[in-house]
């Protein structure tokens, strides 16, 4: 605590000292648990916030599919009769996670935990974890496997030592007259946010393992695209999200877990400062929205305290065999452009009826088979994506209890075939849970499909109602002979059945005409 701040700042060190014994960490947070009685109304976001139920509404509810999932049969609050509440409902992208809590209207109080920097979490910018809940709960998430899946269990053998320091984090409270709307403290807890992050890194915890401000550097530099199929100038990597984070192949950083990452968005013209980097080696990540694939620059970065790197202009050239014959959506590492239906009128929270973000309705797994009884067709020529691309690749569910593997159609006309050359399909992956994607060109029926991904993912991100998870990308050899001049059938099977929450979440699908190097890769 420090003198005239109004909370309080918590931080916790790991440590494991060489020679200790194997062990895996799955997750490590702070839990706060506030009075019921006092604080009902949560807010996780501007356009997410609301009354919650209590925990004794959630005991009187019934379970659905999973326990954290509960429909309100007779809560305290007679509104809420009728709606799901779970708690992945309310999760959050690490770099959207930076203010959530509580307010309670009767004495007007807020409780807030203000994460001033993402630093010491692990998977980068867009992992989800969980905020604030039912309970009244919230959580300051230092690390878990919510969206993401075995990946990001820490693991030690053979007597790894490791220490990091995760943290502060800060328990902000606030409060109004009695006069004033306490709906203001959330406007309030946004600004204390702002401020917090300013004075990252604090000047105040005693520990060493903690740099201060002059015993941490700063990188800049610019990133530029390079593809000569889009233009034959270089594109500036407009709004990229680029990273500093322990050393590995490319996109590693999503599924990093021990180490610190460094990230931050370049500007209109490819420009980037990433500041306030604790002292170490590092590799520099890099991915941008509209372009497929993860960029890794080829030379370690070693900061020094007080150092002030200057990088060369950097150029990422994204997977690309051809040009472009057809797409369906932009690359941008999510399904939300996709068309995400109405709930089941039966099992819906209010607060997702009317904004963008009611793919965090329960139970949408299931509306794909009210839907589509015959399975997804989409035709280039005439179907649009936002409306005729369902946002989740899912089972079909035959009765109460069994789901069946679905295939969907993408068909497209080609008014010339070089059967002598190879084709590439391109496929973006934004979730992949339990999942074996098996692709087939104009033969459904063919047993050895044309490709597979194998058995992949395990973010869970269908059932905790996200939008992404990790990110998958396969570029796919397909040979001139397989396609015809005329009508042509890719089919895409999701061939893992039994649940309804196993499948995938395309983010982006490419057909390029041939080239001279194909050659099916896999990018993760």
């Amino acid at each position: 605590m420090l003198r005239g701040c109004s909370g309080f700042y918590s931080y916790a060190i790991f440590e494991r000292l060489e020679g200790w014994p194997d062990v895996n960490i799955s997750q490590g947070r702070i839990v706060f648990k506030l009075q019921h009685n006092l604080f009902q109304y949560m807010a996780v976001s501007d356009d997410r916030q609301r009354i919650m139920p209590t925990t004794h509404d959630r005991e009187k509810g019934l379970v659905l599919d999973y326990p954290e999932a509960v429909f309100l049969t007779n809560p305290d609050n007679s509104f809420l009769r009728g709606e799901v509440d779970d708690k992945y409902q309310y999760s959050s992208d690490n770099k959207d996670s930076r203010v959530h809590g509580w307010i309670c209207t009767d004495p007007a109080t807020g409780f807030w935990v203000i994460t001033p920097s993402n630093e010491f979490k692990t998977g980068g910018p867009v992992k989800q974890d969980l905020t604030s809940h039912a309970g009244p709960i919230s959580l300051s998430m230092f690390f878990s496997t919510h969206y993401a899946g075995l990946p990001l269990i820490i693991e030690f053998r053979d007597g790894e030592p490791w220490k990091k320091v995760f943290g502060p984090v800060y328990m902000y409270l606030n409060s109004v007259l009695p006069d004033e709307d306490p709906l203001t403290l959330w406007a309030d807890a946004k600004e204390q946010m702002l401020l917090e992050t300013e004075k990252w890194p604090y000047d105040f915890p005693l520990s060493d393992d903690f740099p201060y401000a002059d015993q941490r550097g700063t990188v800049t530099g610019r990133l530029l695209v390079r593809d000569n199929y889009i233009n034959e100038r270089l594109i500036t990597a407009n709004g990229a999200y680029i990273g500093l984070a322990p050393s590995g192949d490319p996109g590693f950083w999503q599924r990093e877990n021990k180490g610190y990452q460094f990230w931050t968005e370049s500007n209109a013209l490819g420009y980037f400062v990433i500041k306030n980097i604790r002292a170490g080696n590092y590799s520099l990540y890099a991915w941008v929205p509209g372009f497929i694939g993860d960029y890794k620059y080829n030379i370690q970065i070693t900061v020094l305290p007080g150092s002030k790197i200057r990088l060369r202009t950097l150029v990422y050239d994204p997977p690309r065999n051809g040009p472009t014959l057809w797409e369906i959506d932009i690359p941008d590492r999510t399904a939300s452009e996709f068309f995400v239906p109405d709930p089941n009128p039966m099992l819906m929270n209010q607060l997702y009826v009317s904004q963008p973000d009611k793919f965090r309705q329960y139970g949408l797994w299931d509306r794909y088979t009210d839907l589509y009884p015959e399975d997804l067709v989409y035709t280039i020529e005439s179907s649009i994506y936002q409306t005729d691309w369902y946002f989740a690749h899912v089972n079909r569910k035959v009765d109460n209890k069994t789901y069946v593997p679905t295939t969907w159609k993408i068909v497209f006309d080609l008014t010339y075939v070089d059967e002598l050359s190879n084709y590439t399909l391109q496929l973006a992956l934004a979730s992949a849970n339990e999942a074996e994607l098996q692709v087939r060109i104009n033969d459904e029926t063919t047993e050895v499909p044309h490709f597979t991904t194998g058995l992949i993912g395990r973010d869970n991100a269908i059932a905790r109602h996200g939008i992404h998870g990790l990110y998958w990308l396969y570029s796919v050899d397909v040979p001139g002979s397989l396609l015809v001049t005329s009508t042509n059938t890719i089919f895409l099977t999701q061939s893992r059945g039994l649940s309804p929450w196993r499948g995938i979440m395309y983010d982006y699908i490419r057909l390029e005409g041939p080239s001279s190097n194909n050659q099916t890769q896999k990018h993760k």
